[in-house]
């Protein structure tokens, strides 16, 4: 199959001013979108309330009792999702010596999941304000509040504050989320560097995927975690998994390549890598796509 012709690319470069250049050359988009999206995060976490959907003081899938000492709290759950698997990749690319680009690759990545996903998820949160299983220990309905009748938020004695308003925060699990973006990008990371899924180089090893999956059982036992607490129900725990896992995968695949590609260990070519004028060489998952075969280390003409 013949290699795609690049028209210019030279010549484009050099006409680009210095910001422009800057901007195409970098990963400059990147962390500009990782800054925003961080102070969004921030300042809904500290200046949204959610949306107070009415509620039954009877409903007894409300009416579980408000634990005070959570499984995994919110500090324990940055050291499990967010510090541990940064710990692991930070050492694993030292160990193997990585390269600066690899380095950034793995660390920008990694943090835009965990950012991009607890954005989503506090978006939703606040606009869906789902009632959490603990909600009436949160709210303690007046006495007289009368049953089978739906009533809001003006019904509760409790303070107004933290624990009220988080209260409407159910859907989805932001523990859950968390988790598989942090660790589920983590399970990715080794599965590439392992190549778990290339049948050729480590398919056939089932010790390496059993490694790749150590971050998903502990993603998971959080989440689960978040039931037995009753701060939510199997179905906030379930989407909010699938939400983290679904972002952890995206912005993997954004600066790595397929994890079944012959050179999953490395991340795609720095922006800064300039093609060579005339020729340039297709990409491997158009060489699985063309369904040929290629060796290692060879490239096509």
């Amino acid at each position: 199959m013949p290699s795609r012709r690049t028209s210019n690319t030279g010549d484009s470069s050099a006409s680009m001013g210095p910001l422009a250049r800057f901007w195409r050359k970098t990963h400059a988009p990147d962390y500009v979108g990782f800054v925003v999206l961080l102070a969004g995060w921030m300042l809904i976490v500290n200046l949204v309330n959610p949306f107070h959907r009415m509620f039954f003081t009877n409903d007894l899938r409300i009416s579980y009792p408000h634990a005070e000492h959570e499984r995994v709290t919110v500090p324990l759950n940055f050291l499990y999702a967010l510090f541990i698997p940064l710990g692991v990749l930070i050492s694993y690319n030292i160990v193997t010596r990585a390269s600066t680009h690899k380095h950034e690759a793995t660390y920008l990545a990694f943090a835009i999941s965990i950012v991009l996903s607890s954005f989503i998820t506090d978006v939703v949160k606040n606009a869906v304000g789902r009632p959490r299983p603990d909600l009436l220990a949160r709210c303690q309905p007046s006495a007289d509040t009368k049953p089978n009748v739906l009533v809001t938020i003006d019904v509760c004695t409790a303070p107004d504050g933290h624990t009220l308003q988080d209260g409407w925060r159910s859907f989805p699990s932001g523990h859950s989320s968390f988790s598989f973006a942090g660790l589920g990008f983590l399970s990715l990371f080794l599965a590439g560097q392992l190549h778990v899924f290339n049948y050729y180089t480590g398919g056939r090893d089932l010790s390496r995927a059993l490694v790749c999956l150590v971050p998903l059982l502990g993603a998971a036992l959080i989440a689960i975690s978040r039931t037995e607490d009753y701060r939510h129900d199997v179905y906030d725990v379930c989407v909010g998994s699938a939400l983290g896992m679904t972002v952890a995968y995206w912005s993997y695949r954004r600066h790595w390549p397929h994890l079944t590609s012959p050179v999953c260990e490395e991340p795609h070519p720095h922006p800064s890598a300039e093609a060579q004028p005339g020729w340039q060489r297709v990409r491997d998952e158009e060489d699985q796509d063309s369904g040929l075969v290629f060796p290692l280390g060879t490239r096509r003409s």
